[in-house]
């Protein structure tokens, strides 16, 4: 079973420096039917204007994902880390018992346009930390490129929880297969471009969960993007 959560569906708001999309519930964004998926809890798509971003701010127990598509993004917190994250880089940051942080936009010509993913943990209280990868564009051309898992295997960075996460980025592939393992649940995000996910056409910004499906097939148009999230 496929379920599609349109892009246009999407809680949104447009703050002038910051225009957002809310896949699940999110700030002041409510909607009981969309409060996330398994352990997936949050997708935001975040376009953030030119030296512009989110002050200092503090989390708990949540595994944040970033993964930028264009532009840059300056991150520090209170572990002392400062980076910027680009294309082809992912962030995963461990809350944990908690951790402030801050997140700019350090590009005095263009946005940044990224997604900000919060996973649940697989228990509260964990020590925080930061990990930041850096995967190259032949890595997810045509192939799903393991970016996030338990384990931290294959170079992915680890998250806290029983997930494995992939990216691609179709070019020339005619298809690409996954196989879902019995009881495993996924949700496919589109960055950008279309594709078709079995028999279901999706759109930029547009998600869908996977229930009771064996094996995924996925085609798209050149240059579509997308994460694909294996989920117990």
């Amino acid at each position: 079973m496929i379920t599609v959560r349109r892009a246009a569906e999407r809680g949104h708001f447009d703050f002038g420096w910051l225009d957002t999309h809310h896949t699940f519930s999110f700030g002041d964004y409510h909607d009981p039917r969309h409060m996330g998926f398994r352990r997936l809890r949050v997708i935001n798509e975040d376009r953030v204007q030119r030296g512009k971003g989110f002050p200092t701010h503090g989390h708990r127990d949540m595994e944040i994902i970033t993964y930028v598509l264009d532009g840059a993004l300056e991150h520090r917190d209170s572990l002392g880390t400062g980076s910027v994250i680009r294309p082809g880089e992912v962030q995963r940051m461990t809350a944990g018992t908690g951790v402030t942080h801050s997140e700019y936009n350090p590009s005095t010509i263009e946005p940044v346009h990224f997604l900000q993913i919060w996973i649940l943990p697989e228990r509260s209280g964990l020590r925080p930390g930061y990990e930041q990868k850096q995967f190259s564009d032949a890595a997810i051309l045509d192939r799903l490129c393991l970016i996030g898992s338990p384990d931290g295997r294959e170079g992915s960075v680890t998250i806290h929880e029983d997930v494995a996460l992939y990216a691609a980025r179709i070019d020339r592939a005619p298809v690409l297969v996954y196989e879902l393992r019995s009881e495993r649940h996924a949700w496919l995000q589109v960055a950008r471009g279309a594709l078709s996910l079995n028999d279901e056409r999706l759109a930029a910004g547009d998600g869908a969960a996977v229930s009771d499906e064996r094996a995924l097939r996925i085609s798209g148009e050149r240059d579509a993007e997308f994460l694909l999230f294996d989920l117990g």
